[in-house]
């Protein structure tokens, strides 16, 4: 955790705008402004017996008194500065449409169209809409897959600088870390190479709000000079879903373009609770976050350990050996490989929500992924790898030869995919074929997840041998228009 002015710790105390909203609500004002069901009075009913009427005092508008998101001047700006001295950087922005817009922003006030923009295959899907909002050049990078672990890994400094290498002209590296496994990557060493080649680094990190407040955690992008950051609040804090942070720390981008760019892309009706529940996140991630987090680590080692030691066919990957893989692990995402069971994680996760009444936030055909957070007790865990304990002794399935693979990635871009995506010169063609053409469609198997077509690529041999194996069992295409996918959209003259 970095050091604060003796001067600022005394300041994150507090919760300006958290404190405004409770002023307001408990003032009981008569409400002529949105929303419409003033206070909660026409909420429906079900649902307020449930929760209670209180919580609806604070879904109010922009109004002088709260402060408007988008100018801000009063608790919101207050907020803000006090979240950017917390994780030490030059400005932090609240994001309500979660850390998605936050990566659109970062390619359109980092980058100009026709720039070009090195970054990993395995992004998040909100990257290819700031590739095409922004008009940007992609230089691919395929990512790393280890056969042994069945992950898939985030991008290497190696890979990174043969890229610089070869695209010197590249404006930007766009970097996911930690990845949804919690894997994260060399970022020190990745920075410090293209900050001497003045290269901007954009880093998603919306797994890793928490890393900034741990030593015993790996490093935050923020710690280690990353120019623009983005961390999703919401998935391992405690703010409201939705609730995301933009930081900056740059010397190569204008703050201003920045703010103008993330305020062209928020509502204009943002949910103050979760404005709010930044404001109150950020409080108790400084003031506990260690101890927080702490037990949360203790937690996590002992269900790894546990799930390692007793559990036949699952095995749980440890810190250790991704480490020696060259990357780092944030120990509080729990990732177990089922492969040995016979079934698939899609499976065990049915079986878990259904049967042990847990539900986890995301599996594949090789792993179970269970996300802990600053909430997160050591009795969920003892449930978790009960649950796991019992699955292993009660169900098994014949074992599966599945290998964990994509084809080769590095296909021709012969034109921008902005370019391609708003065109109407598109048809369809049989999948079979649609080699040679130029996508313009993007297609993502799950798993593992990467997508294996996107627009303005020219569509290979391989990677249509690959979608066509995929559709035969049954694996979803994501952006496939019909059931099965048969077809591809191609980009006509």
């Amino acid at each position: 955790m970095r050091k604060i002015p003796s001067s600022n710790v005394i300041k994150q105390f507090k919760a300006p705008l958290f404190d405004t909203l409770l002023a307001h609500a408990k003032r009981g004002v008569t409400s002529f402004h949105c929303p419409g069901h003033k206070n909660g009075k026409s909420i429906d009913e079900n649902l307020k017996n449930y929760i209670g009427e209180e919580v609806f005092k604070f879904d109010v508008t922009v109004f002088d008194e709260v402060d408007s998101l988008h100018d801000p001047v009063g608790p919101i700006k207050k907020a803000q500065e006090l979240m950017s001295e917390a994780y030490g950087v030059k400005h932090s922005l609240f994001l309500v449409n979660g850390t998605s817009v936050g990566n659109i922003a970062m390619f359109l006030a980092s980058c100009d169209s026709g720039d070009s923009v090195i970054v990993s295959r395995n992004s998040h899907k909100s990257i290819m809409a700031g590739i095409v909002m922004s008009g940007v050049w992609p230089i691919w990078i395929q990512p790393k897959i280890d056969q042994n672990l069945d992950l898939i890994f985030s991008t290497t400094y190696e890979q990174i600088k043969e890229a610089l290498d070869k695209y010197p002209e590249a404006k930007a590296v766009f970097v996911t870390s930690p990845t949804y496994n919690g894997v994260v990557a060399n970022l020190k060493k990745i920075i410090d190479l293209c900050h001497r080649r003045g290269k901007i680094v954009l880093v998603d990190e919306a797994h890793g709000a928490h890393l900034h407040f741990n030593n015993e955690l790996p490093e935050s992008a923020i710690d280690v000079g990353a120019d623009l950051c983005v961390q999703s609040t919401h998935k391992i804090l405690s703010a409201m879903s939705q609730g995301s942070v933009f930081h900056f720390n740059s010397k190569l981008v204008d703050i201003n373009r920045v703010k103008k760019v993330v305020s062209m892309l928020q509502t204009t009706s943002p949910n103050y609770l979760t404005l709010a529940s930044l404001d109150l996140a950020r409080r108790q991630v400084f003031l506990h976050g260690k101890e927080n987090f702490d037990r949360v680590i203790k937690a996590a080692r002992w269900g790894r350990t546990y799930i390692n030691n007793n559990i036949t066919f699952m095995k749980c990957c440890t810190r250790k050996e991704i480490q020696g893989i060259g990357f780092d692990l944030d120990e509080t995402k729990l990732t177990v490989n089922v492969t040995k069971t016979g079934l698939s994680g899609y499976e065990i996760e049915d079986i878990l929500a259904r049967e042990y009444n847990i539900q986890l936030d995301y599996a594949d055909l090789f792993n179970l992924v269970a996300i802990m957070g600053e909430g997160s007790t050591k009795e969920d865990v003892e449930v978790f790898v009960r649950a796991l304990e019992s699955i292993d002794k009660k169900y098994h399935g014949e074992q599966k030869n599945w290998i964990l693979k994509i084809p080769s990635l590095a296909t021709e871009m012969v034109m921008k995919p902005r370019d391609v995506f708003l065109s109407n010169s598109t048809k369809k063609v049989s999948l079979k074929k649609a080699v040679g053409h130029v996508a313009a469609q993007t297609l993502t198997p799950y798993p593992p997840g990467i997508p294996v077509v996107i627009p303005g690529e020219r569509i290979t041999k391989e990677i249509c041998d690959y979608l066509i194996d995929m559709s035969s069992k049954d694996i979803r295409i994501s952006g496939q228009e019909t059931e099965k996918l048969k077809m591809v959209k191609v980009f006509t003259n």
